[in-house]
């Protein structure tokens, strides 16, 4: 996990190739949309709050003197804004030769969606799951092309609680995150393997232990413990972390690194690395997609 070690040393070029980053206002996902922008992609910030974004745009445009970067309203705790921004895109695009789905929350309180989905599996799964999939017929059109899911090593700590996957019962806010970290490997897999022959390459991948906004509800969410755990959080952080730039570096790998050739990986460091067993589970993974298409609503074949 340390810093500095492992960084994205293609050179690929993206002129013509059209991008979006879910959650690029900020941290990883703001440093991904400016390499993305300083090799030429057209890039599209899907992000909640568009003041932050269309700073971050500007400044982006300014850095980079690419001008095709454009804002688009996307929360991903809204089915409803998931789709309004996935029938959009469908329309004004052309092509979308890279999804990034980097958005995401953490460590949060019991805070529900907009749809009544416990927040951390709503975000980080089910709001990416949905706009996957709505996106997906445009992806394959535009193949080769590449879907980058951003996970973390907290996958290994979670299991998924199929008879309660809004932790209804048993609520707690690294339970809640772990869960949704593994559910992002699992859908990762499930989609590699559903787009076999298609020449889209799915991955996801772990970061590294970053000082992101994704840690601002860790007071609310972790209550009486807070101190203790944003104390062992920094103490990870000073030992093992990376800064921002440094943590986008495995995104952006997989995003353009022309030696990839196999899907359904999973990354850390820039490189492939082994998920923990029960994000290898093949029945797990259809389970939770079967679940996640009722629960988004999405029709099945």
């Amino acid at each position: 996990m340390g810093g500095g070690q492992s960084i994205c040393r293609s050179e690929a070029k993206l002129d013509g190739k059209t991008v979006i980053v879910t959650g690029s206002n900020t941290g990883i996902g703001k440093v991904t949309a400016k390499d993305l922008a300083r090799r030429g992609a057209r890039v599209i910030m899907a992000c909640r709050d568009m003041t932050k974004a269309e700073a971050a745009a500007s400044e982006i445009r300014n850095e980079t003197g690419n001008e095709n970067v454009v804002v688009e309203k996307l929360d991903l705790a809204s089915l409803a804004s998931v789709r309004e921004f996935a029938t959009k895109i469908n329309q004004q695009e052309g092509q979308l030769d890279i999804l990034i789905n980097n958005a995401g929350s953490m460590y949060c309180p019991p805070w529900k969606t907009a749809d009544g989905f416990e927040m951390q599996f709503g975000t980080n799964h089910l709001g990416h799951f949905l706009l996957t999939n709505l996106l997906l017929d445009k992806i394959k059109a535009s193949a080769p092309s590449r879907i980058v899911v951003v996970s973390s090593i907290a996958h290994e700590s979670g299991r998924m609680y199929f008879d309660d996957l809004n932790l209804t019962n048993n609520y707690g806010p690294n339970r809640a995150y772990c869960q949704s970290k593994l559910a992002n490997v699992l859908f990762a897999n499930e989609l590699a393997r559903r787009l076999e022959g298609t020449d889209v390459i799915v991955s996801s991948l772990h970061p590294g232990v970053i000082e992101t906004e994704l840690q601002r509800n860790m007071a609310e969410g972790c209550g009486c413990v807070y101190t203790c755990c944003k104390c062992c959080f920094w103490c990870m952080v000073r030992s093992f972390g990376k800064n921002q730039w440094e943590g986008a570096q495995t995104t952006i790998y997989c995003a353009v690194d022309e030696n990839i050739e196999k899907s359904g990986l999973y990354y850390s460091d820039c490189r492939p690395k082994r998920a923990a067993r029960q994000a290898r589970d093949e029945a797990a993974a259809k389970r939770l997609w079967d679940l996640s298409e009722e629960m988004v609503g999405l029709k099945k074949d």
